[in-house]
């Protein structure tokens, strides 16, 4: 574990985390939709992971509480989206899917994120490209802790 009070440790958990917070930044910015907000694409990011949620299980996921979720996805839904569906053991309760659009736009976007980070990638060397990929699996471990 690091110790923060290391000179070292504290350094490099503090360069760690502005690397990591702008470099997300600039990439959600790479959006193949203006319209929708980091936050509707977060919801759909989610949907695409786990599969169908209530809004609930949603609002636990992004972290959010349940009358945003509610309004995040009256949001998705009017644009065609998202669909409510009723939920298939409670019917007081409703699941969101993504539809087919909400699909293709986010696997157009994902490719325009890669394209975008390929591009950065492209300004390292060979040394500094092989930690990056070497790193990756570690960030991931990090993302879902």
């Amino acid at each position: 574990m690091p110790d923060l009070t290391h000179g070292d440790d504290a350094a490099a958990v503090n360069s760690l985390r502005s690397a990591v917070m702008r470099l997300s930044r600039r990439l959600k910015h790479q959006r193949v939709d203006e319209s929708l907000s980091p936050t509707e694409m977060s919801v759909l990011g989610t949907l695409a992971r786990c599969g169908t949620a209530t809004p609930g299980e949603l609002a636990r996921k992004e972290h959010v509480q349940p009358p945003s979720m509610t309004r995040i996805v009256a949001l998705l839904e009017a644009k065609g989206l998202v669909r409510l569906e009723p939920h298939p053991d409670d019917r007081r309760q409703k699941v969101v899917t993504q539809t087919e659009r909400a699909e293709a736009m986010l696997e157009e976007s994902r490719r325009k994120r890669n394209v975008w980070l390929a591009g950065l990638v492209d300004g390292l060397d060979e040394d500094e490209w092989a930690k990056l990929r070497e790193a990756a699996p570690v960030l991931e471990k990090l993302a879902h802790l």
